[in-house]
């Protein structure tokens, strides 16, 4: 009796594992992303090494992303705990080197934000959590 349960257990946890959900923590394109790793990097480097890292500041009505000077890029909205919730957004600075995106687009919660641009001839990558209220 005891050996028949034991083997009904291990066979339920086999079928629920199976049915599970995958992990949402791997990458499915990690082989990619692992070859353009070294490109990330470099853009990376280069921000800092302009100082070109833009001020960003989240309202409850706006996400306003100051630029140090004319910016023509892209904006990747990631949430982490929903993968069909990211959202990509291109964008261009106005006069004031300032990009303003309304943050009705995005549900409240943490995000992971990752702007890729190109200024002044120089291409930059920056990342940063925000969170939006």
């Amino acid at each position: 009796m005891g050996l028949a349960s034991f083997m009904i257990f291990i066979i339920a946890l086999v079928i629920i594992m199976f049915n599970s959900k995958k992990d949402a923590l791997v990458d499915n394109d990690y082989y990619e992303k692992g070859i353009n790793y070294d490109k990330e990097y470099q853009l990376k480097e280069q921000t800092k090494a302009d100082h070109a890292k833009p001020l960003i500041s989240t309202g409850p009505e706006v996400i306003v992303m100051a630029f140090t000077a004319k910016a023509i890029g892209t904006v990747h909205f990631m949430r982490t705990a929903d993968k069909s919730m990211d959202q990509v957004l291109p964008f261009e600075s106005n006069a004031e080197h300032q990009v303003v995106i309304p943050s009705g687009i995005l549900k409240k919660g943490s995000w992971r934000l990752i702007i890729d641009w190109r200024s002044l001839d120089k291409k930059y990558l920056y990342e940063q959590e925000i969170n939006i209220r």
